[in-house]
């Protein structure tokens, strides 16, 4: 596998557990760790592919640290380089906007020219809208670990095993 970043707040409880998770199923993978709330361009220019994990806030807003490297990303050339995110949501309590933020970065990214890949089924979700939402995939992993916990795992495993081919 090419050089690859896997970044999130280290900070967030909920995504920093998914991020585990999915370290733990990439333990014969070499990427680094990146804090989102420190991130810079350099660091964010400096790979192949990327793990990105971002938690929908509010009413289907991007977190403060993403939102804030935002303007950054967009003066960025991000072409030749993959993109998967996953996205924690509450399709229960939010379903007007689950896991909005992952639509939110991945629009950012493809702005940018950088390739969006890990999509998944939304089939499994029950959700009113989403701005991760195309053509009846996901834009990425999405997470719902107050409703969905026992799913968590599996979802995980199958989706890095598709991350596996995309980026290679």
């Amino acid at each position: 596998m090419k050089k690859t970043a896997l970044i999130y707040s280290v900070n967030s409880k909920n995504t920093s557990q998914v991020a585990q998770q999915i370290l733990d199923h990439l333990k014969d993978v070499k990427l680094e760790i990146i804090n989102a709330e420190t991130l810079t361009e350099e660091q964010f220019l400096a790979y192949d592919n990327y793990i990105l994990g971002v938690s929908t806030w509010f009413d289907g807003e991007l977190p403060n640290y993403w939102d804030e490297f935002g303007p950054a990303m967009e003066d960025l050339n991000l072409k030749q380089k993959n993109f998967a995110i996953f996205g924690l949501g509450d399709q229960v309590n939010y379903p007007e906007n689950f896991v909005d933020a992952v639509g939110i970065l991945a629009g950012m990214i493809e702005n940018s020219g950088g390739k969006i890949v890990g999509l998944t089924s939304s089939k499994e979700y029950k959700f009113e809208h989403s701005k991760a939402l195309r053509d009846e995939k996901l834009l990425g992993l999405a997470i719902d670990t107050k409703n969905q916990s026992p799913l968590t795992i599996p979802r995980i495993t199958k989706w890095i095993e598709q991350l596996k081919k995309e980026f290679s």
